[in-house]
């Protein structure tokens, strides 16, 4: 009979034990884990703001650019103008310029939405395209200087943006 109650005695210690550590350990879990949630909480520091700032330009010109790629394939398809302005009627540069920009732009624009180095250098490809198409040659697009205007607007932000947040980072 004592070895039974020796056992008995010896497993009832264990589960002891064992409760204890389980206690110690979920305290050990709710400590760090409310340790987590109030380190969470601290305000945003403004180290970064160029760097948020030329992200959300990106995004912004992410978004143009979708439009900008799917107005092209709207050209290219036919869901933009009328019998007159139809992709085949128009002349083989037109059509050459058209399709060029309804891809480079949606690639710019997925490149530019992830922020990737690519999608920057993309996107510069565009709007330098864009704007030597309309200057250099003119019965392509129009030749129109609001265009022109507009890119280069654009490319003068982006390079402001990019130039503040590289200094905010330092060598």
């Amino acid at each position: 009979m004592s070895e039974i109650s020796t056992r008995d005695a010896a497993r009832d210690s264990a589960s002891a034990r064992d409760a204890a550590r389980d206690n110690a350990r979920d305290n050990a879990r709710d400590n760090a884990m409310s340790v987590a949630a109030i380190s969470s909480e601290r305000p945003e520091s403004d180290d970064n703001v160029w760097t948020r700032r030329l992200v959300l330009f990106l995004r912004v010109m992410a978004l143009l650019s979708i439009l900008k790629g799917l107005y092209h394939w709207a050209q290219v398809t036919g869901f933009v103008g009328g019998e007159d302005e139809a992709f085949e009627n128009q002349s083989m540069a037109w059509q050459a310029a058209t399709i060029y920009f309804a891809v480079i732009e949606l690639v710019a624009a997925v490149g530019l939405w992830l922020a990737t180095p690519w999608g920057a250098v993309v996107w510069l490809t565009t709007v330098v395209s864009m704007a030597v198409i309309e200057l250099m040659f003119p019965g392509i697009y129009g030749g129109s200087l609001v265009v022109v205007g507009v890119e280069v607007f654009m490319l003068a932000a982006y390079l402001a943006l990019a130039w503040m947040a590289a200094r905010e980072r330092p060598p």
